[in-house]
């Protein structure tokens, strides 16, 4: 009687992916829902599905009673004798119900509560989905641009859309509707309609899983990245630490004549990436973080704080402290340390 009842759920359970016994629970508190609802239903009821032998049994419990008060829970003895002879009054009996016999009302509203639960199933099954993804990349179709905000809505998949904000976008890129372009995902939140990414271009974990992709020894955990500092669109600065010591992380990272750091690079439309090596002697990795630059010292005035001061040779000054400040900022966010950057010579000249 139930064969067809039961195909719909592994319909759904194949083409939603949603567990059937998640559903058998959701439709038998609905069906519950719904005998309480009708007008001659009971609270004290049982409902049980089960899809594995077909069993689908609703029973209302109901006190046997010599006068009926209250037939929503009481029967007469002449009544309960149909469905258990040896029933005396006082005796609470199941009395098996049919879905068909349910009231209109009643059953709208087992509709509803199904509804309702597959739609809650499909959001956990898509929250799911996107938690997997977390800290992690993804490959988006740009769908289109608000003139307004700037804002682009992207497609992550069948029906599915994110928000890459304006502020998470590299500056100067632009998107066209139709391409295909890469997102890290920051976090997954509950939005009004149900689970939403919080995506980036500008986040160094992009440049990180980048590098992850193309690069074995990090996926492998050979090599592992300390610490990365980013100014999206202009530069990065990435630390790395090899467990094998016949591994060379930086020229793992770089690739045999720079081919897995040009992919990379190509993917962020040009931006500039140094590798550099990391070590748990702060003097060397400071050093290794003002690269291109050349180090000539560095001393620790303050390790609370957390504060030294570098020298350099004079003709590298600017060098080291690079357009703006910005090789100096990034390696003081790449270590963790506030850098003062002072000429060999000690005079820092008119410029």
């Amino acid at each position: 009687m139930y064969e067809e009842f039961f195909k719909e759920l592994a319909l759904l359970e194949k083409e939603k992916g949603i567990p059937m016994q998640y559903l058998v629970k959701k439709i038998e508190a609905a069906i519950s829902v719904a005998i309480k609802r009708d007008e001659n239903g009971a609270e004290d009821n049982i409902v049980e599905i089960d899809p594995d032998t077909g069993r689908f049994y609703v029973a209302v419990r109901k006190t046997v009673v010599e006068e009926l008060e209250n037939p929503a829970f009481q029967v007469l003895k002449e009544e309960a004798a149909k469905y258990n002879k040896a029933a005396v009054v006082g005796d609470v009996i199941e009395i098996p119900l049919e879905t068909r016999k349910f009231g209109r009302i009643a059953a709208q509203a087992a509709k509803h509560v199904i509804r309702q639960g597959i739609r809650e199933a499909e959001r956990e099954r898509l929250k799911a989905e996107y938690q997997s993804h977390q800290n992690d990349i993804i490959t988006a179709t740009v769908l289109r641009t608000d003139p307004r905000t700037g804002n682009v809505t992207l497609e992550l998949g069948s029906r599915n859309e994110a928000i890459l904000p304006k502020s998470e976008q590299v500056p100067g890129e632009e998107y066209a509707d139709g391409q295909k372009i890469k997102v890290y995902v920051m976090d997954v939140f509950d939005g009004e309609k149900g689970p939403r990414m919080k995506i980036s271009r500008t986040h160094a974990g992009l440049v990180e899983r980048l590098f992850e992709m193309e690069v074995p020894e990090i996926y492998d955990g050979t090599i592992e990245i300390k610490s990365t500092a980013r100014e999206a669109g202009s530069r990065t600065k990435m630390a790395v630490w090899s467990k094998d010591e016949n591994v060379d992380a930086v020229g793992a990272c770089i690739g045999p004549k720079g081919s897995r750091v040009s992919g990379i690079v190509e993917e962020l439309g040009g931006e500039k990436i140094d590798v550099v090596k990391y070590s748990e002697d702060i003097r060397e990795f400071i050093g290794a973080a003002l690269a291109p630059a050349d180090v000539l010292a560095v001393e620790v005035e303050d390790p609370e704080v957390r504060s030294c001061k570098v020298t350099v040779p004079d003709n590298q000054l600017s060098l080291a402290i690079g357009n703006k400040g910005q090789n100096a900022r990034l390696a003081a966010k790449l270590t963790g340390w506030k850098i003062d950057i002072r000429p060999e010579s000690g005079f820092y000249g008119e410029e």
